[in-house]
């Protein structure tokens, strides 16, 4: 069978590919930890459930506009107003089936052959892929945990072109879980306005921050840099709703227009009680918000401290989403019965196969000297895992 060129220029989800594996070996009757997982493990609110619910026996449950219900798309422009500070008519706001949905259909909408796309390393495994698939170039920029991973702006310079057309910003990021403050989003924002590209702003972690850490949305530093972001939110973390599929994303109107456009060939419109579902989110109670935060600010402490306290592995404290992102490339060298850990990938298949824990090779977001260990799963599950990863890196010669 002959398949298309674009087919082999890209790859599986390294984190659903290491998430099956868990999930096989679990199915086998292994006891696996997985802290691979990049979902909240809290169900969704039942308030949320329930207008679901009541949508389904209502009978909402035909075809809607394609970018989504009038009543959802004032619920998310109401959002943007309160929690960024940024105003947006209907027409410059889409509904998508997933942030991840929303992204690709920036890319269709932004990008062709001979453009160019800035991702700052790590990043989220599908930034590059969606790129490529829309036929333009990842340029990707390496950043250092000296500088909490953020953008240094010589080197953003000096990566771009006449062929730059946008830079992608995740803000919390996944996998690293840090952020950026105003100051570096102005300095970004200056090069983005003089250079004349796009900002795709990443903000689905925006609710998940700790410690005081402030989200700030690009767009919202000025008009000029407004009419240049296309800006990427959902509900899968902020009110774990996963599976429901829902993301939006605000922006200048005739991309959100184009983007319109693209679904209306591709998925047409998001699920039509899922959508009800999303305007209970975001105009109902948000009591549940704040206590996940707590429970995840409990495991982010826990889980970041005991690999401090490990030997030769380092890890900066996270402000937002459900990650940790450890530094273990001290162990690059070492083996195990004669099988040398050469990367992060080696790593991660040991403990999966020594320690019965599952988690992802920092080399799928760009970056080979870490891994990703999600929090989002019990205090119970993460003391064990570490436990099992401690032992598992003490046997390590």
């Amino acid at each position: 069978m002959r398949l298309s060129p674009r087919t082999k220029a890209i790859k599986p989800s390294p984190t659903l590919t290491m998430n099956a594996k868990a999930k096989a070996l679990k199915a086998a009757g292994e006891d696996i930890i997985n802290f691979g997982v990049g979902e909240p493990d809290f169900d969704t609110p039942d308030n949320i459930k329930d207008a679901a619910i009541k949508a389904l026996k209502e009978g909402f449950t035909k075809y809607t506009p394609v970018g989504g219900i009038d009543d959802l798309k004032i619920a998310v422009i109401e959002k943007f107003k309160k929690d960024n500070n940024l105003h947006y008519e209907k027409n410059e706001v889409i509904i998508s089936c997933g942030a991840k949905h929303s992204l690709y259909n920036i890319a269709q909408a932004l990008f062709g052959g001979g453009d160019e796309v800035i991702i700052p390393a790590p990043y989220w495994v599908t930034y590059p892929d969606q790129v490529l698939l829309n036929d333009a170039t990842p340029v990707v920029i390496e950043t250092d945990e000296k500088n909490l991973f953020k953008i240094e702006p010589e080197i953003l310079k000096n990566k771009l072109s006449k062929k730059t057309k946008a830079l992608i910003l995740n803000s919390p990021s996944n996998p690293t879980g840090l952020g950026y403050d105003k100051a570096s989003l102005e300095k970004i924002a200056e090069m983005a306005i003089e250079h004349d590209f796009y900002i795709i702003s990443d903000e689905i972690y925006e609710k998940l921050v700790y410690e005081g850490f402030k989200h700030i949305s690009i767009a919202s530093l000025d008009k000029e840099i407004r009419q240049r972001t296309v800006v990427v939110n959902g509900l899968s973390k902020s009110h774990s709703m996963t599976g429901w599929r829902i993301g939006f994303s605000a922006g200048p109107g005739d991309i959100i227009k184009a983007m319109t456009n693209i679904q209306s060939q591709s998925t047409s419109n998001p699920t039509s009680i899922a959508q009800k579902a999303a305007v209970e989110a975001l105009t109902g109670t948000q009591d549940f918000i704040p206590k996940m935060l707590t429970e995840f600010d409990k495991r982010r402490k826990y889980m970041v401290e005991r690999l401090n306290g490990m030997e030769e592995i380092s890890c900066i404290m996270p402000v937002g989403a459900f990650y940790a992102f450890p530094n273990i490339s001290a162990y690059f060298g070492r083996n195990f019965d004669g099988n040398v850990i050469n990367n992060s990938l080696d790593l991660s298949t040991y403990f999966l196969e020594k320690a019965k824990v599952a988690m992802v090779p920092g080399s799928a977001f760009g970056d080979d000297k870490y891994i990703r260990l999600s929090y989002a799963t019990s205090m119970e599950n993460i003391k064990k895992g570490l436990d099992r990863i401690e032992n598992a890196l003490a046997e390590l010669k």
